[in-house]
């Protein structure tokens, strides 16, 4: 069998996870950790143009910039390599490999722009560096295309091609076959890697089955300290040693892994945690760019079961190449199911005419300024409408639902309230039968707006309000977004993890939009609100 390879890419995989600010300190004692374990190839980071020097980063905007932060540190019997993402560091920052620190340089990139890179990767050989080509989405290449730069690859000879499974898709069936295909048709002078993710808990399996299969060629393993890394994160090293030492004869210091594990990793993860987890999961399960799930699940509407709907409509090289307008435009197809609503909008109109109407919110003011709200109620006698939650304080009449998140979130509720009507929009599906009043989705839309905002379910009320002809509404527990984790709403299971600039664009936006349905509605806050200017960030 021909010699295994162990590759730590912690230093620049990892960063990832902390925008490759570890601390020199860290770089040095991560360094030297790997390099007192007997890794065989280390890699330090990015060389990455448009980022500027810092000491305390593994990102780096050339080569000279790897002597100023490891210069200094024995590198024994490793070799050191760096990584460009291809097209975010000219070689013209690139000195040649008999003054750099550097033995070899690693460069990623995706399919449709493999020639360049190849002829990149070849200008890099010339100036003396051991090259290792990076198939970048290595589940994106059909068999046409794989072959096709095999032949690149063999004409260049680089050091190695590695395998890279950038969103954690493969299980051992696929691996294989790319790995096979590689296998024989790469000269063999090249070095055949795997470099895994762990979305669907598969990193370390698939990197056991992979080297199971006996080669004569060199074949490289990559893996990172506690398996930190991008997304689901990657093979654990330590978990490959463990392995490498028990299978295959290898010897490396497990116990110097564990200490860096202990000094250096724990207190990031404690910090920023990565691994397998259900967003990984959506992203892997639906062979996907997480970018498109993030979106999704930022929308705060959608249950799991409509997102992976969302997702089924991603088809060929879009599914992992991300487009920001096609995913708008799916979740908003998938939003827009048509009713014809005139029925429901004629008899809630005949319903609220002439009455006192307040609509009632979830927010931390509900139960702080309840006084306020029951001496309102008792006043008025008014139709209480309350948006996407039940009140435990005040007894309503409607239940407005445009979230099908929601709608999972009171099933309990709603089944013990069956006096409650409900007002739903036409995105959220009944489990049985149908609501009692079902109104047009699209119709209720901000379409001017940014993606964020145009469903904001208070907006989308207001403009209910409209349709039906009710001239002035009071409102309750309309507080508005604090972000930074503090507590917006009545009920915790209700809370989203806005930072402090998305809960200032949000409260702006409906602030802009109140003074635009003003001139149609009045509106009378009975309890504080972000909106008015009534409530300070505490």
């Amino acid at each position: 069998m021909g010699e295994i390879k162990l590759l730590d890419c912690t230093l620049r995989d990892g960063g990832y996870v902390n925008d490759w600010e570890f601390g020199h300190n860290n770089l040095v004692s991560i360094f030297e950790r790997m390099v007192g374990a007997g890794v065989d190839i280390i890699e330090v980071g990015f060389l990455d143009e448009r980022r500027p020097f810092d000491m305390n980063r593994s990102i780096m905007p050339d080569s000279d910039s790897v002597e100023k932060i490891y210069g200094m540190l024995d590198r024994k019997q490793a070799m050191v390599v760096g990584m460009i993402d291809y097209g975010t560091c000219g070689i013209e920052h690139i000195t040649p490999c008999a003054n750099s620190y550097l033995d070899g340089i690693r460069v990623i990139f995706k399919k449709h722009i493999r020639w360049q890179a190849i002829d990149f990767c070849r200008q890099l050989k010339e100036l003396g560096y051991q090259v290792f080509v990076q198939l970048v989405s290595i589940t994106s290449y059909d068999d046409e295309e794989l072959m096709d730069l095999i032949g690149l690859a063999n004409d260049l000879e680089p050091y190695a091609v590695s395998m890279v499974d950038t969103y954690g898709l493969m299980h051992q069936e696929n691996l294989m076959h790319y790995y096979e295909l590689l296998n024989r048709h790469l000269k063999p002078s090249i070095g055949l890697g795997y470099h895994s993710h762990n979305n669907f808990q598969m990193a370390y399996a698939n990197c056991i089955e992979m080297l199971s299969h006996q080669t004569e060629r060199m074949v490289l393993v990559d893996g990172t300290i506690y398996g930190m890394g991008k997304s689901a994160g990657n093979a654990p090293i330590e978990l490959l040693s463990m392995h490498l030492n028990d299978h295959y004869g290898k010897h490396y210091d497990i116990s110097q892994m564990l200490e860096a594990v202990d000094a250096n990793v724990m207190p990031i993860y404690k910090m920023t945690p990565w691994g397998y987890n259900m967003f990984f999961f959506i992203a892997a399960s639906n062979d996907c760019h997480p970018n498109y799930v993030s979106y999704l699940m930022n929308k705060r509407t959608l249950s799991v079961k409509s997102i992976n709907e969302i997702l089924s409509k991603l088809q060929g090289e879009k599914q992992l190449m991300y487009d920001q307008k096609l995913i708008e435009q799916l979740y908003l197809d998938y939003q827009n199911i048509e009713v014809n609503d005139r029925q429901d909008i004629e008899e809630l109109t005949k319903v609220f005419q002439g009455r006192k109407v307040l609509l009632l919110g979830p927010g931390l003011n509900v139960q702080k300024q309840l006084d306020r709200l029951q001496a309102y109620v008792e006043k008025t006698h008014p139709i209480i409408v309350s948006v996407n939650f039940i009140s435990g304080e005040i007894n309503t009449d409607y239940v407005f639902l445009s979230n099908s998140k929601r709608y999972v979130q009171l099933a309990t509720a709603l089944s013990q309230n069956p006096s409650l009507q409900v007002i739903a929009t036409s995105n959220v599906t009944k489990t049985d039968g149908k609501f009692d009043y079902t109104l047009q989705y699209s119709s209720l839309l901000d379409q001017e707006a940014d993606g964020v905002c145009m469903d904001n379910s208070f907006v989308m009320l207001l403009k209910v309000m409209k349709r039906i002809g009710v001239s002035s509404v009071a409102l309750g527990g309309f507080d508005g977004y604090m972000g930074d984790k503090k507590q917006n709403y009545i009920n915790a299971y209700m809370e989203y993890n806005f930072s402090k600039e998305q809960a200032e664009k949000l409260n702006r936006y409906v602030a802009d939009v109140l003074k635009e349905l003003q001139r149609s509605i009045q509106m009378e806050f009975i309890t504080d609100s972000f909106y008015t200017g009534a409530l300070k960030d505490e």
